[in-house]
């Protein structure tokens, strides 16, 4: 068996940094969506993706890819979002085993509503935090992060 290639002591200071720093911020962002609006942090990343999509609506299989979920988990949080009135769900008219995720009215606006507190917490804690080149820098960063992870599979 190799040797593992070890990371040196910056580039382990910088994951560390990214790790901590990463779960400190969603802990935050799901405490004061919860504490607010009554919404996890992955129900609001839900919400915001079915916003996006044409006629707010996507299948239940590319929302998991969307929102970084299983497709069980997503169920799950689907099946509470339902339970608020806030997502609907149907069956695919051509596609028996398909299913749909519709944001409804109220789900539309209770986003709006926890959309203006989420942003002030990011702006908050990430976006003004950080000087703007550092900023272009993440993006970049995780563009090639997520198309490293897409490539493998």
């Amino acid at each position: 068996m190799s040797e593992p290639r070890w990371l040196d002591a910056a580039q382990q200071h910088d994951w560390r940094a990214f790790v901590d720093g990463s779960t400190r911020l969603s802990e935050i962002m799901d405490r004061d969506l919860k504490s607010k609006h009554g919404l996890s942090i992955s129900e609001y990343e839900i919400l915001v993706r079915l916003s996006e999509a044409p006629d707010r609506r996507l299948r239940m299989a590319e929302l998991a890819d969307n929102a970084s979920q299983s497709r069980s988990r997503l169920s799950h949080t689907c099946s509470r979002l339902e339970s608020k009135g806030l997502v609907s769900r149907d069956n695919c008219p051509n596609d028996k085993r398909g299913v749909y995720a519709n944001l409804t009215a109220e789900g539309y606006a209770a986003l709006e509503r926890a959309a203006r507190d989420h942003v002030e917490t990011v702006r908050t804690f990430f976006v003004d935090v950080i000087e703007p080149e550092d900023l272009a820098a993440i993006g970049r960063a995780f563009t090639a992060v997520i198309k490293r992870i897409a490539e493998s599979g």
